[in-house]
């Protein structure tokens, strides 16, 4: 198996000079874990600064019941019509909001609040719950979309300043019908969705159950629960050797630990865990870091994605339980290091999006004790 042999890929090379005047190289193969810094920030800032505000090209996801309803997507969606289609949009705000709120000195600071507050306005939402409330639109953005909705309110809520808190309250109505959606979802559906693209059930079920811990909302919190439980408790030896598919973002059975980690005790969650991913306490992943062979394709660029989210995922489960899981850390890093540089400056197929989950992936690299 692949286990960890893509580690020696990411080393520190020392050059030096032996006593016979030859050069030689000591290799160091411990990779240290990124962290989120000002000029990093600035780096990923210029992403959400660029295609908040791009109209086009547009993705619309749209259903059409009559000529009336084509509409340009600064009137469908005149909040979240930037950044290629409605969900990137979303995240696009979130990674601007989160990186104001986390660097004050960050220099689009200014340029990204002037953004936000020209298109987050009242009346700019109402215009979005309508479009959600259409007959053929009630679906719109189930659940990738919702998920990272609640994802941004989230982030406004504990914005603790007065222009993050008027914002917060601009969203509120728009996050409500987004939380009155799930509510009525989650209870019909039958069957997780195991893909590893934007309908993944255990996905979509993370941010909402973050949202719900933060926001209170038990209904919510109580209908992921008892999906997550049904749809997942019963699961063992998940094939990761079958991951990637060539399209995913997402790990679908990473996933599955990422929602399992947080609605489980932990002693029941240690063996469920063991169950479903033998030896993974020992660090032993079958996976290695996704290649992508055309950035400017948006299907293909999607293993960028993969690597981030598997790496949010193993940082997560590391901070939780580190005495646990300590040994899955120079994957997580192998993952996030290989992958950062991808991204700024790149083509517009991954630029759009992929920022917001680098920006996340080493959000949760922050919170793994120094000390491991």
């Amino acid at each position: 198996m692949k286990h960890f042999f893509y580690t020696l890929l990411l080393i520190s090379l020392i050059a030096c000079k032996d006593e016979g005047g030859e050069q030689q190289v000591v290799i160091i193969d411990k990779i240290a874990t990124p962290q989120l810094l000002l000029d990093q920030a600035n780096n990923l800032a210029e992403l959400p600064l660029h295609c908040i505000e791009t109209e086009y090209p547009n993705k619309m996801g749209h259903v059409t019941a009559a000529p009336e309803d084509q509409k340009r997507p600064t009137e469908q969606h005149p909040v979240f019509y930037g950044c290629f289609d409605w969900h990137s949009a979303v995240h696009g705000y979130w990674s601007a909001v989160t990186l104001i709120k986390q660097f004050p000195e960050l220099e689009a600071r200014e340029e990204l609040l002037a953004k936000i507050k020209r298109n987050l306005t009242t009346e700019n939402i109402a215009v979005e719950i309508a479009y959600l409330n259409t007959e053929n639109n009630k679906t719109f953005e189930r659940t990738y979309g919702w998920a990272w909705l609640l994802k941004l309110q989230q982030e406004l809520d504990t914005w603790e300043n007065p222009q993050g808190q008027e914002l917060a309250q601009i969203l509120q109505p728009l996050s409500d019908v987004v939380i009155e959606r799930y509510t009525d979802y989650l209870p019909k559906l039958n069957y997780a969705i195991r893909v590893g693209e934007h309908s993944n059930t255990a996905f979509g079920m993370v941010f909402a159950w973050d949202y719900a811990t933060h926001a209170g909302e038990l209904e919510l919190k109580a209908a992921i629960e008892s999906k997550a439980k049904e749809f997942y408790m019963n699961d063992t030896d998940c094939p990761l050797s079958w991951e990637p598919s060539g399209y995913d973002f997402l790990s679908p059975c990473l996933e599955e630990i990422d929602i399992m980690r947080r609605i489980l005790p932990a002693a029941d969650f240690h063996q469920w865990v063991a169950a479903f991913i033998p030896h993974i306490q020992n660090g032993k992943l079958d996976i290695e870091i996704g290649r992508v062979s055309d950035r400017s394709d948006g299907k293909l660029v999607h293993i960028d994605g993969l690597n981030l989210s598997r790496a949010w995922v193993l940082y997560g489960l590391i901070s939780q339980y580190p005495q646990q899981y300590a040994a899955l850390q120079e994957t997580a890093d192998a993952h996030l290091t290989n992958t950062i540089p991808n991204l700024v400056a790149d083509d517009y197929a991954g630029g759009h999006w992929l920022g917001s989950f680098a920006i996340y992936a080493l959000q949760n690299a922050s919170h793994v004790p120094e000390d491991l």
